[in-house]
């Protein structure tokens, strides 16, 4: 079986397309497409994501990369200036999540979002630990919650809209510097805590290689191994989408 080609929009990796807007980052990458051993390409292009200004030109980068998934990390990051959360983590993410969705060899699309990005507390959270989340992660950020859960419900509905269109939303908290390890995965009890930025792309990777379709899943640093935590979530269907539709 050919391996799947990947877009990354806002990374970069192995077996992947990885879209930068910084030109100054492609002998990088190029050079960690050469040191990775083994199978795999690695291409890059040169573009910025804030020019992408509708579906229609979304849909022109998806059918020049040709990806069979798609996966979004990119975002403002409190770069620029305060709008840039509007633009890029809201509607850019949603050009290209209803252009993947429009694209019928395009399979699945990761979002990477955040794990208090919803509209209400989530049934299995501790009362207690989502009130301390809220003040202390959330509300801060609260220009960033507003465009980031416009992405994660259009997502939602890409996911309603074809059967062998796999939409997932991964949703860690504060991110680490941290190298892959042990993971929270599905229903935590918990918003508040720290996640791994290795973990995270490694479970994203996972996520791709597997049978998983359409779900949100939570995750934080834990003490369960990856392989082990994407197998239980998909074996058991879990989606904490749950008490949001």
């Amino acid at each position: 079986m050919a391996a799947q080609h990947v877009l990354l929009l806002g990374g970069h990796g192995k077996n992947v397309t990885s879209i930068i807007r910084d030109p100054d980052q492609v002998a990088h990458l190029e050079q960690f497409g050469a040191d990775s051993s083994g199978a795999g390409q690695l291409n890059v292009l040169v573009r910025s994501i804030d020019d992408v200004k509708s579906e229609s030109q979304a849909k022109a980068v998806l059918d020049e990369v040709k990806p069979d998934y798609v996966v979004w990390s990119a975002g403002a990051a409190g770069k620029g200036a305060p709008e840039r959360f509007e633009i890029v983590d809201r509607d850019v993410a949603c050009y290209f999540i209803c252009a993947a969705v429009a694209t019928p060899s395009i399979i699945k699309f990761v979002l990477i979002s955040f794990i208090g990005c919803r509209y209400q507390k989530a049934p299995w959270l501790d009362e207690a630990h989502w009130q301390q989340y809220l003040v202390s992660t959330r509300n801060p950020f609260e220009r960033y919650y507003k465009a980031k859960i416009v992405a994660d419900r259009e997502l939602y509905k890409a996911g309603k809209k074809r059967k062998d269109f796999a939409a997932i939303s991964l949703r860690p908290s504060r991110l680490t510097m941290e190298p892959v390890g042990k993971v929270s995965l599905g229903k935590i009890p918990r918003a508040e805590g720290l996640s791994s930025r290795a973990s995270v792309a490694y479970l994203t990777a996972l996520l791709l290689a597997s049978d998983s379709k359409s779900c949100w899943l939570d995750m934080l640093d834990g003490d369960e191994d990856p392989e082990a935590a994407v197998n239980r979530c998909i074996a058991e269907g879990v989606d904490c989408v749950e008490g949001d539709y």
